[in-house]
């Protein structure tokens, strides 16, 4: 199999205590035969272990390292990732994930469709739901339509920091990610910045078939989210989906979140 070289575009991965995901995720994209302009891994002080093993990393995979002497949390992690980037455009993948076989075909429709709509700032490849309203583009696209008259605080979840693709003047556009905060506190954050300022993207259909998401005992998930956020009890449901309906109205009329 040929190589299939993405010359204008950086894969960027934060890493965070997990080298092992990620030399697993660099593995596949060496085994798929998907190459990138550059690689680049934010690092967030990770312990001295996982340190070492990614300066071996570092002898197999051409990524250039970013770090830092103390951890400052996912939201200066992606910005120095950001800042780092040279391309057009980033691919940005956490180190928990897998690309399927046919990744390299989608990922291209993708790159198409930035080029060819210059008002396109990302495209997603996943997610944990569906976007509620999408209106079909082509080859399993769709685009992500903001109805802020639906009665459903699920059209809020139009940015994500699942793996994407988007347009290196992203920091400029949007803002820096919001620091010294919780990680989902962040993701939020950058949330309502990307639709006040009428970001624009793009979903892919089958949005759990292009990259499947791994974790394991000996390196678990680093995001740690509390019983309000995960319980499935009906009652803490309902109140759950009531209280973010209005929060998230209020936060995006009001700008203040």
């Amino acid at each position: 199999m040929q190589p299939i070289f993405f010359k204008d575009i950086t894969l960027l991965v934060t890493h965070y205590n997990r080298s092992r995901s990620l030399e697993r995720l660099l593995a596949a994209f060496k085994e798929r035969n998907i190459l990138f302009g550059d690689i680049v891994v934010s690092d967030d002080c990770s312990k001295p272990l996982h340190q070492t093993y990614l300066q071996k990393l570092q002898t197999q995979y051409p990524f250039r390292l970013v770090t830092g002497p103390v951890n400052k949390g996912l939201g200066h992690n992606l910005n120095k990732g950001q800042e780092a980037v040279k391309t057009p455009l980033t691919l940005y993948i956490q180190e928990d994930f897998i690309p399927a076989p046919d990744f390299a075909k989608q990922l291209n429709n993708a790159l198409d469709i930035m080029e060819e709509r210059a008002d396109m700032d990302m495209v997603r490849f996943y997610a944990y739901t569906q976007y509620p309203h999408l209106k079909q583009y082509k080859n399993g696209f769709s685009e992500m339509e903001f109805k802020f008259w639906s009665f459903t605080y699920k059209k809020y979840y139009y940015y994500s920091d699942h793996p994407h693709l988007r347009r290196s003047n992203f920091l400029e556009k949007f803002g820096r990610y919001k620091e010294g905060v919780k990680g989902d506190q962040t993701e939020y954050h950058m949330m309502m910045s990307f639709l006040q300022k009428r970001g624009k993207a793009m979903f892919y259909q089958d949005y759990q078939g292009l990259l499947t998401q791994e974790n394991n005992a000996a390196e678990p998930s680093t995001m740690k989210r509390n019983f309000w956020r995960e319980s499935h009890h009906p009652m803490v449901g309902l109140a759950r989906e009531l209280y973010r309906y209005l929060k998230f109205n209020v936060n995006y009329l009001t700008g203040v979140y």
